[in-house]
């Protein structure tokens, strides 16, 4: 088998639904050419389509290695491993620790600065800013998802709450202010 026919038989498994047979399909074609970044490359994002983040992982690194010049390879490779770091982050923060809930504000913190674009880093971002109580640092946070997605119910939900509970600490705060100074 040829790896045209490979990547062929790949994206009609693509088309008709079944990203487990295009995986199989691209690592055929991986298997034929081992030396073809632009075949790691369409296994990596059918993979990250899939939600196997780990494997996306892998192949995302073999073709930026293999071919390195191409800057969606590059853009590719960051955007899946800021993905795999907020899997990984929730993992994490399933486990309700406070050693564990630093660092999965630290790795999301990271994975929202290798994509700024990734809607699910910032909501966890403003949702453990909240529950910490530092609101001022959670309503940046879901701003910002808003401003990307201004139409996104959770993310504009949790900005106006954010707000809100902000907005009430201060004021608590100066009219406890107030009166220690009477």
């Amino acid at each position: 088998m040829e790896i045209e026919s490979s990547i062929k038989k790949a994206y009609e498994a693509i088309l008709s639904g079944d990203f487990e047979l295009a995986i199989q399909r691209f690592e055929e074609a991986i298997e034929l050419e081992p030396d073809n970044g632009a075949v790691y490359y369409k296994c990596s994002i059918t993979c990250a389509r899939s939600g196997k983040w780990q494997k996306a992982l892998h192949y995302a690194e073999q073709a930026v290695l293999l071919d390195s010049g191409h800057e969606e390879y590059d853009y590719h490779l960051q955007t899946v491993r800021a993905k795999a770091m907020v899997s990984e982050a929730e993992q994490l923060l399933s486990q309700s620790s406070p050693v564990k809930t630093d660092q999965a504000l630290s790795m999301l913190i990271e994975a929202s600065r290798m994509d700024p674009l990734n809607m699910e880093a910032l909501l966890l971002l403003g949702t453990i800013y909240a529950s910490l109580r530092r609101y001022d640092e959670g309503a940046a946070y879901a701003r910002e998802a808003v401003r990307l997605e201004p139409e996104h119910a959770a993310a504009r939900s949790l900005y106006m709450e954010l707000k809100r509970k902000s907005r009430a600490l201060r004021a608590y705060g100066q009219r406890s202010k107030r009166k220690r100074n009477r």
